[in-house]
């Protein structure tokens, strides 16, 4: 379920509309499976995985960008710990290997420190971002089915664990192809470290965790973890999926 218009510019959510969305989960399956590899690597052995619900805040704004901190039209860069994700994307093939999957459309788009999402207004978060769109963007995967997105750690805000959303279209607004949706989560531990550092800080104690947030408990969250390491330039992960096309 998508509340942006067909112009792509958002518009103020109500309560009532956010607390509907947050209620519910998508349903669907991905193949896939988290890890630390390199995009190099091989790819790994399919695993079912499950979808999750797009969310009130998708637009499908075709930014083509590896770097997505940045608004574009303002130049500002959205503040906080770098986190660089990398996707491999592959299809399933015979006897359950899995091949490469090159060109597929990979969008990802997040909430920023304090929890605002470019291009909307949320009357229950309170913030108004309409004509921003900081931290949205895609990428082609390459011939290695990979993509990657340096960005930032994603802040909280009512309702919802820590989370990042991402998207695969293998033939956007094209008649056929796979549409595919879902979330990625963090490490408790690794999110208490991070909000503890401003300006993650300024906003105070998260309210929901991975086990609180009804989306994740209930659209299997544990498989869509995003494990990070922590280097000099921040954090990193690595995530392997799978698409039965």
């Amino acid at each position: 379920m998508s509340l942006n218009d067909d112009a792509g510019v958002g518009r103020i959510l109500s309560r009532r509309e956010l607390l509907a969305l947050l209620g519910a989960a998508g349903a669907g399956t991905l193949v896939g499976a988290p890890g630390f590899a390199s995009l190099d690597a091989q790819v790994p052995a399919c695993v079912v995985v499950p979808a999750q619900m797009e969310g009130p805040y998708f637009v499908d704004a075709r930014l083509n960008r590896s770097d997505i901190r940045t608004d574009p039209a303002s130049k500002a860069e959205s503040p906080g710990l770098p986190l660089r994700v990398s996707l491999r994307v592959s299809q399933m093939a015979a006897a359950g290997a899995c091949a490469p999957l090159a060109g597929a459309l990979v969008d990802l788009w997040q909430c920023d420190a304090l929890g605002v999402y470019s291009n909307f207004a949320d009357t229950t978060a309170k913030f108004d971002a309409r004509g921003k769109q900081f931290l949205r963007g895609y990428q082609l995967t390459d011939a290695k089915g990979a993509v990657a997105f340096t960005t930032v750690y994603p802040g909280w805000y009512p309702g919802r664990a820590v989370h990042l959303h991402f998207k695969v279209r293998t033939n956007p607004g094209g008649p056929k192809g796979t549409d595919f949706t879902s979330q990625l989560y963090f490490n408790e531990a690794v999110t208490d470290k991070v909000h503890a550092r401003a300006p993650y800080s300024s906003k105070g104690q998260r309210t929901t965790t991975n086990d609180k947030d009804g989306i994740y408990t209930g659209s299997g969250g544990k498989q869509l973890m995003l494990n990070v390491t922590e280097g000099a330039n921040g954090f990193a992960g690595t995530f392997d999926l799978a698409l039965k096309l």
